[in-house]
């Protein structure tokens, strides 16, 4: 995919994230994420914006603090998300091509301006299901080929830092297959006492198989839903729920 159409999703999902959590009200719970009230999922993601907006804009070549969200809520809370979202938006459209700063995860990319674009793309995505969650309702359809990203994204970026949970004792292999997004939408995840090594490749056998549409499978690989069919050993998936949280 290219950032242009990163951009173009990151924009709508952060719109329809904002209204659904106007609807839902700041005190509903959001259920894929129990932990959560929907003030609390509108000041995390807001946060998050005006953090990669800045890294962005200011080219930062280090990490910087997360930041703290502000004392609002309600009407005044959305309008706060809103704003963030919008600068976000803006600043992504505006930065250079050969944008040079800092990233956190290996998953292959471009360029930094394409990591950024894409990594808030499914940030605002996942959390806009969650606001659409706790709202209640049909949620908004989420692209196979977006959600065939995601999962890439998830496999070969996020869990391939040296900071994910996913270890066993002995080596174990899982296999994860979109079935409505081709031949290569496929991966091969390799357990063991380190990162998970992940290939976009079917590589010799595997002791579990978690598959489905590219969309369930993207939500369920995020922890917000049950994996839609699952082949092979349970414990696998079961371990993948236990320790995969971001």
């Amino acid at each position: 995919m290219e950032t242009a159409e990163f951009l173009q999703i990151l924009d709508r999902e952060g719109g329809l994230l904002a209204t659904a959590a106007a609807a839902a009200g700041p005190e509903a719970k959001v259920p894929t994420c129990p932990e959560w009230q929907v003030r609390d999922l509108v000041r995390h993601t807001g946060t998050v914006h005006r953090w990669a907006a800045a890294l962005v804009a200011e080219g930062q070549t280090a990490p910087r603090p997360l930041g703290e969200p502000p004392a609002l809520d309600g009407a005044e809370l959305v309008a706060w998300y809103r704003d963030g979202h919008g600068l976000l938006v803006e600043t992504l459209a505006a930065a250079p091509a050969d944008l040079e700063c800092w990233t956190f995860h290996p998953a292959p990319s471009p360029s930094s301006l394409a990591f950024w674009t894409r990594r808030q793309a499914h940030e605002t995505t996942v959390h806009r299901y969650d606001a659409e969650a706790a709202r209640g309702g049909t949620p908004s359809p989420i692209a196979p080929e977006f959600a065939v990203d995601g999962i890439d994204e998830l496999l070969r970026g996020f869990h391939a830092r040296p900071r994910s949970r996913m270890r066993t004792e002995e080596p174990r292999t899982l296999r994860v297959r979109a079935l409505d997004a081709g031949q290569d939408a496929v991966w091969t995840v390799r357990l063991g006492d380190g990162p998970p090594v992940t290939a976009r490749a079917e590589q010799g056998p595997a002791e579990a198989e978690l598959s489905g549409p590219a969309d369930q499978l993207y939500l369920a690989l995020w922890n917000r839903t049950a994996v839609p069919h699952l082949t092979g050993d349970p414990s696998l998936a079961a371990l993948w729920r236990e320790r995969s949280r971001i």
